[in-house]
């Protein structure tokens, strides 16, 4: 079991932090500053340790230096981005920002465990919200310094292509459906360029509330806006020297648009309120599922911007698309969960790897992950059956039903070619309902904290179940 030192000041949430980790099987000792950490603990023997950056007396940064060599996490207010970029030169070997999704920290801890015991496992990359659900695969692979799992031939073309433009500073365009690891690609394209030993900085567009995704990409001067009480260096500062990924770039407004299509004609950005330029080096990597060339003829996207972006376009197929790929990466899944838990026991059974195959995942390898790690916690025997993955025959787009005739159904006992509403139905249905009901006098903020969501997984669910954001200035996310 990973052993993990957390540093944190703020009792509260060193505690949460605490609990968080420990009920994902981790071991954890706490501290509440360096100097503690010294006096308690001998610090080369954690696996990671996960610290504030802003800690009496000494900065979370002295552990870099005292842990020899064990992976260090800094965690750092939006407010101290900066310090945090110049901590990973420091070598720290990530950051994340406060206040944190408890996702983003579980994929954050476990990618960085992963990356340290060198073995083949699935990767979920750090993002704002959930991760991108790819996989990792081992270096001795043909795609090993690509880091995704998969070789049907849709795949083997996009290695290609990313082998090709990774070592170039083309802008790039990452298209694909919502889960299907663009982010993945992202990071791949930067580690495989030479600005793999800069930071790469990755930011979802949904997720930041449009009033304030001007002041996070570009920075702002001290009393630019009501609340600005000090100047702050964006995140496209942040990325100087390095990649900037920016996902879901569709949602971007039109206002932030215009200043990105600056950084990408004249090298240089102004902050919000000030009348200086500053230049920048910042290779442009942007992502989305949505057609931007139609958005761009309806004028929902800036069409000079998009002509910047579609220098190189990479399409990444959906899962359903990639054929056997899909039990390869159940597998790798599979096993990680397993280690997780302690069991080297479990496998799928047969009518697991038939649904696995032919169920149409619209979630995609996120999809995937999560079903997965939901049997893995539930399964009481060493076989993984299809009910326990939790998915629905009935709704996905099945080319050969005669495949299913032996599944099990989810409808205590009723045909397998009944619709009748399943409870996963019922519950998008109740999430529907509540979006609907209540989002004229809720932020998305407030949404996504009583479905008990992060804002990226609302605004995910939003796409997919078409429920479309509303427009209004009547509620302020600030």
């Amino acid at each position: 079991m990973p052993h993990i030192l957390i540093v944190e000041d703020e009792t509260i949430i060193r505690s949460a932090l605490r609990r968080l980790l420990e009920r994902n099987q981790y071991q954890v000792s706490e501290a509440g500053s360096v100097q503690e950490a010294q006096e308690r603990f001998s610090i080369p023997t954690f696996d990671l340790i996960v610290s504030d950056l802003r800690l009496p007396g000494a900065p979370g940064t002295e552990l870099i230096k005292l842990g020899q060599g064990t992976p260090v996490l800094i965690m750092t207010s939006y407010a101290s981005l900066r310090s945090a970029v110049d901590s990973m030169k420091m070598g720290a070997v990530d950051y994340i920002a406060k206040p944190f999704d408890h996702d983003e920290m579980l994929q954050a801890v476990a990618r960085i465990l992963r990356d340290r015991q060198s073995t083949p496992a699935p990767l979920a990359e750090r993002g704002n919200g959930k991760g991108n659900g790819a996989a990792e695969k081992s270096a001795d692979s043909a795609n090993g310094e690509i880091g995704i799992i998969g070789s049907c031939p849709p795949m083997q073309d996009l290695y290609g292509k990313i082998r090709k433009v990774a070592p170039t500073d083309s802008n790039v365009l990452i298209q694909g459906e919502s889960g299907t690891g663009k982010e993945l690609v992202a990071r791949a394209l930067h580690n495989l360029s030479r600005r793999a030993k800069a930071p790469m900085i990755s930011v979802n567009c949904a997720a930041i509330p449009e009033t304030l995704i001007e002041s996070e990409l570009f920075g702002h001067e001290k009393g630019a806006f009501t609340g600005a009480s000090a100047g702050r260096a964006g995140l496209v500062e942040a990325a100087d020297g390095g990649t900037l990924f920016l996902d879901e770039i569709g949602e971007l407004p039109l206002e932030a648009q215009a200043r990105l299509l600056r950084v990408l004609q004249e090298g240089e950005i102004r902050r919000v309120g000030s009348v200086q330029s500053q230049k920048v080096d910042v290779r442009l990597i942007a992502a989305t599922h949505r057609d931007l060339k139609s958005l761009a003829k309806v004028g929902q996207f800036r069409e000079d911007l998009y002509y910047r972006l579609h220098v190189i376009a990479l399409k990444l197929p959906a899962l359903r698309e990639r054929g056997a790929d899909v039990n390869e990466i159940a597998n790798a899944f599979l096993a990680r969960q397993s280690a997780r838990i302690g069991r080297n026991d479990l496998k799928f059974a047969a009518d697991a790897e038939q649904a696995i195959r032919h169920y149409s995942w619209p979630g995609n390898v996120r999809e995937l992950e999560n079903a997965v790690e939901r049997a893995v916690i539930l399964c009481e025997s060493p076989e993984i059956s299809a009910e326990l993955l939790g998915i629905d025959i009935e709704l996905g787009d099945l080319e050969d039903d005669d495949a299913f005739a032996s599944l099990p159904s989810q409808q205590n006992g009723t045909s397998n070619t009944s619709h009748e509403p399943t409870e996963d139905l019922s519950l998008e249905d109740y999430f529907q309902h509540f979006v609907l009901e209540h989002q004229d006098h809720m932020t998305e903020t407030e949404l996504a904290r009583k479905l008990g969501v992060s804002r990226k997984c609302l605004w995910e669910r939003r796409q997919r179940l078409g429920i479309p954001r509303r427009k209004t200035g009547a509620i302020s996310e600030g």
